[in-house]
């Protein structure tokens, strides 16, 4: 795993940035909290799951409604990048598992930027690579 540098006077890394936000969403993902899932997302986020494109955190709650109870993501963060001082771009692997079929194992690059309240995904976007 790259770490990203660390800016002066105490800013955190981009890793522990994209943790404090990818813990949230996993830990929501695993309770199959749809609702808290969305709320993670900025008002304009573009989500791209395996299924059609949505925007906002409404359609990030519809999309995790729909998905199997016991469905929990299991992740790791390849690279980062910082894009500017509110903007982090993570590039991971993920392996969601499931009770009743084999895991699925995916790419997925997040960016996530820093709002009024806090930090929160503006866009999603996972890959099937094999």
């Amino acid at each position: 795993m790259r770490v990203g540098w660390v800016k002066m006077w105490g800013m955190t890394t981009e890793t522990e940035i994209l943790r404090s936000v990818l813990d949230q969403w996993k830990s929501a993902v695993d309770a199959h909290e749809p609702e808290r899932v969305g709320a993670l997302f900025t008002e304009d986020a573009i989500f791209q799951g395996l299924h059609p494109y949505s925007v906002g955190p409404a359609g990030v709650a519809t999309y995790y409604a729909a998905q199997p109870l016991g469905m929990s993501p299991a992740y790791e963060i390849r690279e980062t990048r910082r894009l500017a001082d509110d903007t982090v771009l993570g590039y991971l692997s993920v392996d969601f598992s499931f009770v009743d079929r084999p895991t699925l194992n995916l790419s997925l690059c997040v960016i996530v930027r820093r709002t009024a309240d806090d930090w929160r995904i503006a866009h999603y976007q996972v890959s099937k690579l094999s």
